[in-house]
């Protein structure tokens, strides 16, 4: 069957089309985004703009448009932390569905985190013994750990290298000079801070293999020496501690107009990279990683997975 998945984040709106069936690999057919940085667009009240919303709607309904055009059997539609920390939530996923059809699911962060881990479960197999999933998105930090295929421990906290950019280190894309030494520290103990409650409950779990996902990982994984995109989906992939502060201390002092330079950088997230390596270093440190897997599958393929497991065989 073909699956539609569109993923509505903090940074992106993103439509995944997959062939796939139970017990298969989910094989991408078609895959198209929109930059909306919707987390920027949170007014002083914590609602999402009219601007905003207007944006939302119009790259939801694109999207199942081009859903439809690809002939998908089913379109799953979620929400993450920039529509599920508005105050106006309800309102917008209300639009959104008068005037799309599309009904948003707005997952908690547990449940980012629960999924995100069950996508890496099946990716490493069985064979990776207990498994700590980091996740970094643009409005949360998600930390997943167990031996199964949903965790033992699953938690969320506003640690998204988008919010942290815009709310701590105060930098917009077009800036011309990096923030200051005093900033970036103090960004570090904010981190640390906000890491404190939850860092005995993930390590009492345990794990024999730590793994990162997403874009934030990827990217600074890149940075370290990583095999490219282009070498495929399967080349394994690594970022170590070591790697991670040699990048920080690079990219610390480039302003963020000009980090999208760099090879692996994306536009839409560059100013965001250095909050997303912090974020990486510090919650590394705490949990006493040296070296990270990183997995090419993270939330989309994992609320697939879910859904096939639902349908069953047949």
């Amino acid at each position: 069957m073909r699956l539609g998945v569109l993923d509505v984040g903090s940074n992106t709106v993103h439509l995944l089309v997959v062939d796939a069936h139970h017990g298969a690999h989910p094989w991408p057919a078609h895959s198209e985004k929109v930059v909306l940085r919707l987390a920027e667009q949170i007014g002083p009240d914590g609602a999402l703009t009219a601007a905003g919303a207007d944006t939302l709607v119009r790259a939801v309904s694109m999207a199942k448009a081009a859903a439809a055009g690809l002939n998908t059997d089913d379109l799953i539609a979620f929400a993450t932390s920039a529509v599920r920390d508005a105050t106006n939530a309800a309102e917008v996923l209300a639009r959104v569905r008068d005037e799309t059809g599309v009904r948003l699911a707005v997952l908690s962060g547990a449940d980012e985190a629960r999924m995100t881990f069950l996508a890496v479960r099946r990716w490493f197999g069985w064979s990776a013994g207990r498994l700590l999933v980091l996740d970094i998105g643009g409005g949360s930090l998600e930390i997943a750990a167990g031996i199964d295929e949903f965790p033992d421990a699953a938690v969320s906290l506003p640690l998204g290298a988008g919010r942290l950019s815009r709310e701590r280190l105060r930098i917009e894309p077009a800036d011309t000079a990096p923030p200051s030494a005093k900033t970036v520290e103090e960004l570090r103990e904010y981190v640390d801070t906000m890491l404190d409650p939850v860092i005995k409950e993930i390590v009492d779990v345990g794990w024999d293999r730590p793994a990162g996902t997403s874009k934030t990982f990827r990217t600074l994984a890149r940075l370290a020496g990583a095999a490219p995109s282009g070498a495929g989906l399967w080349a394994p992939r690594s970022l170590t501690r070591t790697g991670l502060r040699q990048v920080i201390g690079f990219i610390r002092h480039i302003p963020p107009g000009q980090l999208v330079e760099l090879e692996g950088v994306s536009a839409g997230r560059a100013h965001q990279l250095l909050a997303g390596a912090i974020v990486a270093e510090t919650v590394m440190r705490r949990l006493g990683v040296d070296k990270l897997d990183i997995c090419p599958w993270a939330l989309r393929e994992g609320v697939i997975l879910r859904r096939l497991d639902q349908i069953g065989p047949g």
